[in-house]
């Protein structure tokens, strides 16, 4: 790999320890990759977290052994330095102002509370949530980041026209010291081409149908680039995440285009460059029920234990239609409802009064993660109902339970009355 002079110096050790570990695990895993050499970042997504099991033998050293072991993969422990760009946290396992709710032990708890503190003094922006683009992470286009989480770097490479790859804890904890990246990937020009023409046939314009189109989407093209053709409403920030987010966990797609919405895709013909389709897809009818029957094929008791909003987390607009719908009912005795929202933005519905609302009903307004991400429901959950086509995609794997996908009325109605009474229309 070719190093600039300045990258040589962090290598050789002339600007500090831990920079000598960040680059040296940057060369490594940009050689494995075939990497020519370094990309400058100025924005970095990843995970500074301490409050796992796995990490609590680590946290009794000081969060100087945490960062080193898990964010520059080193076993020696060296001081943990400011970060050299601009960096945020992502979603995480706990919930520190919720804990009763979810669970979560005290001492797990307080060993997050220590790593925000701690790693927050060295630049990193406690945001605690996969959609940081809602809470001022917004790169512009052609921007070079190393971010994580699969659905943040779809929106950030498909709908904000920046730059990244699917990172790592390691690779993203080296960049933010370094602010290096290896040049690969969907920081190339030429790898940010549409591969795959998808023909939309039925209407597509609410959350759920978007979630199904990138649902099915997804697990067709895996990690290529699908290309949106024939869609009569310009979609929404919050239907996009959705899109994303359900064909980022059905397949792997880090990168898609919409024509005359996504900036990279002006036009159809821009969206495919020199390149010319490799494949078309239809999207009809018979492809929308396939991929609903594929989401619910968990699910066969309707009586609902818990329903889950907010993955990816909810906008505050998501959370204001939430608690509207919620006004002035109660939930079943025997369901809960969870809605997951970034920490800034439930800092907001409080200020809103949307927070008193939900409470009001019996509902919780939470946020830092997810069930999928934390491994947390309400003790003996069977029945699962989401809006959500990711946490519906990884439920029943990850917990065990039989899980419903619908929409956020199907899901707010399973809430109030235990029951699931949703379907396609």
């Amino acid at each position: 790999m070719k190093l600039t002079d300045a990258e040589r110096a962090m290598l050789d050790g002339r600007e500090g320890k831990a920079k000598q570990k960040a680059m040296d695990l940057l060369v490594r895993y940009g050689e494995a990759l075939g990497a020519e050499r370094l990309v400058d970042v100025n924005n970095v997504a990843g995970t500074w977290n301490a409050g796992s099991p796995a990490m609590k033998p680590f946290a009794e050293k000081g969060m100087d052994a945490v960062f080193s072991k898990f964010n520059l993969d080193s076993d020696e422990v060296v001081e943990t330095p400011q970060a050299e760009v601009y960096t945020c946290q992502l979603i995480h396992g706990i919930d520190t102002q919720n804990a009763h709710v979810t669970g979560v032990a005290a001492e797990a708890v307080e060993r997050q509370k220590q790593a925000e503190k701690y790693f927050g003094r060295r630049g990193v922006a406690m945001f605690n949530t996969c959609t940081p683009y809602q809470v001022g992470n917004v790169p512009v286009r052609g921007e070079h980041c190393a971010w994580m989480e699969s659905s943040a770097v779809v929106y950030c490479n498909a709908v904000l026209g920046a730059r990244t790859n699917t990172e790592g804890r390691e690779s993203t904890g080296a960049a933010s010291i370094t602010g290096k990246i290896p040049y690969w990937g969907f920081h190339l020009e030429e790898n940010r081409y549409g591969t795959h023409r998808v023909e939309v046939e039925v209407e597509v314009d609410d959350m759920m149908d978007w979630g199904l189109l990138g649902y099915y989407v997804g697990e067709i093209v895996q990690e290529d680039i699908p290309v949106l053709a024939g869609l009569t409403h310009t979609p929404s920030m919050i239907k996009l995440k959705h899109f994303g987010a359900a064909a980022a966990s059905s397949g792997g797609v880090e990168m898609y285009h919409i024509p005359g919405t996504t900036p990279e895709a002006p036009t159809l013909e821009a969206a495919f460059g020199p390149k010319k389709p490799v494949g078309t897809i239809k999207y009809g009818k018979a492809e929308r029920k396939l991929a609903y029957d594929n989401l619910n094929s968990s699910a066969k008791d309707t009586a609902v234990d818990f329903v889950m909003l907010g993955c990816p987390h909810n906008s505050i607009e998501q959370v204001w239609t939430a608690a509207k719908m919620l006004d002035g009912k109660k939930l079943s005795p025997n369901t809960q409802l969870w809605i997951f929202t970034p920490r800034a933005l439930r800092d907001t519905a409080e200020l809103n009064g949307y927070g008193q609302m939900i409470r009001d009903a019996g509902a919780h307004l939470m946020s830092d993660t997810c069930p999928a991400i934390g491994r947390v429901m309400p003790k003996g959950t069977i029945v699962v109902a989401t809006d959500s086509a990711k946490q519906a995609h990884y439920l029943p794997a990850i917990m065990k339970c039989q899980t419903w996908f619908g929409s956020v009325e199907d899901c707010i109605n399973a809430a109030l009355t235990g029951q699931w009474r949703g379907g396609l229309s």
